[in-house]
């Protein structure tokens, strides 16, 4: 009896580590949270996973990033820059990086990864660069705008989680 329980046990403890393991990774297998970009400037937000889902809302902008929450055959739930869920048709989104500036204003892009360094532009808030990198134990991400690329502070952006590596 003793063995049997045992067993029980040990088989209770591995499927709670494998349902815990797959509310991380989606239907592709591939880790939720994660961030992605709209691939297209029009873009259906529904309401669900499906094309017979009412549309929302429509994005109209290209390269805009947006968090990927969950997964339903060729549907994801993604996250907006402002807190928006809902659901879009998995062709529609790339895994290239990409930020939109969401400080209110305007925010400084700077020579280094420091907040000391020279000042070589300012952004906007609501404008979109693509992420070149973002280093180990720095608070700023080196994005490129159109022609410009320099240094962006974390906080300044939305499509970099918090202490992120991307090289």
């Amino acid at each position: 009896m003793k063995t049997f329980l045992t067993a029980v046990l040990v088989f209770c403890l591995f499927a709670g580590t494998v349902s815990a393991q797959s509310e991380s990774e989606g239907d592709s297998g591939r880790s939720l949270p994660r961030m992605a970009s709209l691939r297209s400037k029009l873009v259906n937000a529904r309401s669900g996973p499906g094309s017979r889902y009412p549309i929302e809302w429509v994005y109209k902008q290209k390269n805009a990033p947006v968090e990927i929450i969950a997964e339903f055959d060729l549907w994801r739930q993604i996250r907006d820059w402002e807190g928006s869920e809902t659901w879009v048709y998995k062709p529609m989104l790339s895994s290239k990086r990409w930020i939109k500036m969401t400080r209110k204003g305007i925010s400084n892009i700077y020579a280094k990864p420091e907040s000391g360094s020279k000042v070589i532009a300012k952004v906007e808030d609501q404008v979109i660069g693509e992420v070149e990198k973002c280093p180990e134990d720095k608070n700023f991400c080196l994005i490129k705008f159109a022609s410009v690329e320099g240094w962006v502070q974390r906080g300044d952006f939305f499509g970099v989680y918090p202490g992120e590596v991307i090289n």
